[in-house]
């Protein structure tokens, strides 16, 4: 099984390097790696194409104007070849070593998707904020979806690389996780859960989302759950 790893980037110059040589530490399966930048004004696209010169495995994708998260990762799938796809964040927040989790989940659960829960793992340096506004989304999908998950919020989602890729994924910019979610759920694939390890940052760090996402995720799942 071939696992694509898909990382959006938006101005990360300080770790791209450092998340690019962690996925690519990550052995024992297949996988492929493309990064998408997302208009990196910061020098990210200069390190970019340097890695991509000296690096013939890896896929770079250059978007011209900066459109968002969401739309970022629509361009990654469409690159993407794998049978299984998973997202990674540039930022170090997450671990690529947790990959092995969610692929051995899929050995084990009778789920089709796999994502890696924070909450059920370990978290440090998650502000007040994003703690509470976690749980509340999480607990809304649950209520409105009929399910039990512990992070619906979280980067790491192993998906059917063959189900991502026929998606029409509309947002452009964080809400991209709920959409997704409630794509899967509606579409009737079962989800597991497993725990894994979370390092937040600060925004004086390169922290991007904030408190209107999270209105907007409340809002994306509202919508998603009536309509396609």
């Amino acid at each position: 099984m071939k696992l694509s790893v898909v990382i959006p980037v938006y101005n990360e110059k300080n770790t791209i390097k450092d998340i690019v040589a962690k996925v690519k530490a990550v052995n024992n399966f297949d996988k492929e790696l493309i990064v998408v930048d997302d208009g990196s004004t910061d020098g990210t696209r200069e390190i970019l194409a340097d890695l991509q010169k000296e690096q013939s495995d890896l896929k770079v994708v250059f978007k011209e104007k900066n459109s968002g998260k969401g739309d970022t990762l629509r361009v990654g799938f469409q690159h993407s070849t794998g049978d299984y796809v998973i997202v990674q964040d540039a930022d170090l927040e997450y671990d690529p070593k947790d990959y092995k989790l969610l692929l051995e989940a899929l050995k084990t659960n009778d789920a089709a998707v796999v994502y890696g829960s924070r909450f059920s793992g370990k978290y440090e340096d998650m502000s007040s904020l994003h703690y509470v506004g976690n749980r509340l989304l999480t607990l809304i999908t649950n209520v409105l979806f009929g399910v039990n998950l512990t992070d619906m919020e979280t980067c790491y989602k192993l998906v059917p690389g063959e189900f991502i890729r026929k998606l029409d994924i509309k947002s452009k910019r964080f809400n991209f996780e709920p959409e997704i979610t409630a794509k899967i759920l509606k579409s009737h694939l079962k989800i597991c859960e497993v725990p894994i390890n979370y390092k937040g940052r600060t925004f004086s760090e390169g922290k991007k989302i904030t408190w209107k996402d999270g209105i907007s995720a409340l809002w994306t799942l509202v919508k998603y759950k009536f309509t396609n």
